[in-house]
């Protein structure tokens, strides 16, 4: 499913009225109605229930018009507060309030003598509050009135349903402008807006509704929009399937340089990564000083001993060792717990210009690569980068803030300037590529804040790649059945949850795709 910004909707709307020749008006029902229906599925029985709606200046208060006319139809009791001077509703929105006004729903503004203080007693009284303040169209700070109606909606202590985003939320990063409407459910139309999977707009949107309001179908799925919502339809129709006569030689060859004295557990779940996403076989290559433990920890990769340095790092001398033994891979995996050792990030770097194999960096690697951009842009083919925001922050030169406050567009400028995919991790994980092309994950949980579950991502990636898939599917199904798999681990501990729990989950992850 594609992923509309809120400029990208606005030439939607615009298309398909002008090119078309749908009326806005027609929309504007359609949508009133899809927001009308969700209210019932939340209330049940309509009838005798009071609505209050809390209404904009703009189109997102005519949509808010014509639910309560659906509403009314039904026989709730519907209050409509108008957060402006009614005499300021133009266009469409003006239509729908004229008809809401001549079938008696009961209308009164913030302008009117005890405005606010009638808004409060119809508030108290609600079985359902329906923001339909700001919606898409938001801009800049938010006006006194504005702010005074979040805040009544938020403390009334009633559910809230938001129209298209929830008020306050920006459409296309998620960021929360001063204070946003904590709903229960959203509806939104055409197709979903960056803000309401981002977080902070993420946790204000409950229940995410897609609706259609009668969008042509061939402009939601335009290739000119360029962020799409991965689904489990998408990866199952992408997974590498095995053949009668599979064996461990067809199935792939992952090497990963990993490891270092204090953290070997790195390399371990790199390899636990790589071994449960179907990797045929996993060579983990680490310094000496740890080889005899990583045999021990993973029984099912071999293991390949490396030179070190004095702190037990990966050593100069291990470069040459490292670019003969690729030859027998299929792909490359630098960085998990490599160390931070001048020696060793040098190191890293020299393996990144020489290596002629796909690769896949990550943790230490990308500390390696951060200042020395160049060795990305100039990679034989397109490398995978797995960063967390810190190390995304460290890469860029940006704060984590500013990373976080647009992930969208930092993961989408990086993936441009260093010809790489780019997998910023977090709470919806965004997978983006040189060309502007930007993928969002919805899987994953919180119980996956803990260390190690992103060496188990770029284990993963890796066997994708090494079965065949391109780097481009690798990491978009790779982000996806990670998310899946700590889904299904944290069904049983939310809590507590360790990577290991998470690696484990990925056959079951898979197969729940392929059944």
């Amino acid at each position: 499913m594609k992923i509309a910004t809120s400029r990208e909707m606005r030439e939607i709307d615009k298309s398909t009225m002008e090119w078309f020749g749908l009326p806005g008006v027609v929309l504007m029902e359609n949508a009133g109605q899809a927001v009308a229906d969700k209210a019932i599925e939340i209330l049940g029985e309509p009838r005798g229930k009071v609505v209050f709606i809390v209404c904009g200046r703009g189109n997102n208060g005519g949509d808010g018009y014509a639910a309560a006319r659906w509403l009314h139809n039904r026989g709730a009791r519907v209050k409509l507060f108008l957060a402006m001077d009614r005499t300021v509703v133009k266009g469409d929105a003006l239509i729908q309030l004229e008809i809401a006004t001549r079938m008696g729903i009961e209308c009164f503004d913030h302008t009117e003598p005890r405005g606010l203080e009638k808004a409060r007693i119809a508030v108290a009284f609600a079985d359902l509050v329906i923001d339909a303040l700001a919606g898409t169209g938001l801009h800049g700070e938010l006006s006194t009135i504005y702010r005074d109606s979040i805040e009544l909606m938020n403390g009334s202590g009633k559910r809230i349903l938001a129209v298209d985003i929830p008020s306050g939320v920006d459409a296309d990063t998620g960021a929360v402008r001063e204070k946003a409407v904590q709903a229960i459910a959203t509806v939104t139309f055409g197709l979903p807006k960056p803000g309401l999977l981002l977080q902070p707009g993420a946790a204000c949107s409950g229940e995410l509704v897609v609706a259609p309001i009668g969008i042509p179908q061939e402009l939601l799925t335009a290739a000119t929009i360029r962020q799409t919502l991965i689904t489990a339809e998408y990866v199952t129709s992408r997974l590498p399937r095995r053949e009668a006569d599979a064996h461990k030689g067809s199935q792939g060859h992952v090497l990963a340089v990993a490891g270092s004295r204090g953290l070997s557990g790195a390399a371990f779940l790199a390899a636990q990564g790589a071994l449960r996403a179907g990797a045929g076989l996993v060579t983990v290559a680490v310094p000496e000083s740890i080889s005899s433990v990583m045999e021990m920890k993973t029984t099912e990769s071999m293991t390949l001993a490396l030179p070190e340095t004095l702190a037990g790092g990966l050593g100069a001398d291990a470069v040459r060792q490292v670019q003969d033994f690729s030859g027998r891979a299929s792909v490359v995996l630098l960085g998990p717990g490599l160390g931070r050792q001048e020696e060793t990030l040098e190191s890293v770097r020299e393996l990144v210009r020489t290596l002629e194999r796909p690769l896949v960096l990550d943790a230490d690697a990308l500390c390696a690569v951060a200042g020395h951009n160049e060795l990305l842009a100039a990679a034989g083919g397109l490398a995978v980068l797995t960063p967390h925001p810190g190390e995304m922050a460290r890469l860029t030169g940006l704060s984590v803030k500013q990373i976080q406050t647009d992930r969208l567009g930092a993961a989408r400028r990086a993936a441009a300037e260093w010809n790489s995919i780019v997998v910023l991790k977090g709470s919806r994980t965004v997978v983006a590529f040189p060309d502007g092309e930007l993928y969002l994950n919805p899987t994953g949980n919180p119980g996956m804040a803990t260390g190690g579950t992103g060496d188990v991502l770029a284990g993963m990636i890796a066997a994708l790649i090494a079965q065949g898939l391109s780097s481009h599917d690798a990491a978009v199904l790779g982000v996806y059945l990670h998310g899946v798999a700590g889904d299904l681990a944290a069904s049983g501990r939310p809590v507590g949850m360790t990577a290991l729990d998470l690696a484990e989950q990925v056959p079951a992850a898979i197969y729940s795709l392929v059944i």
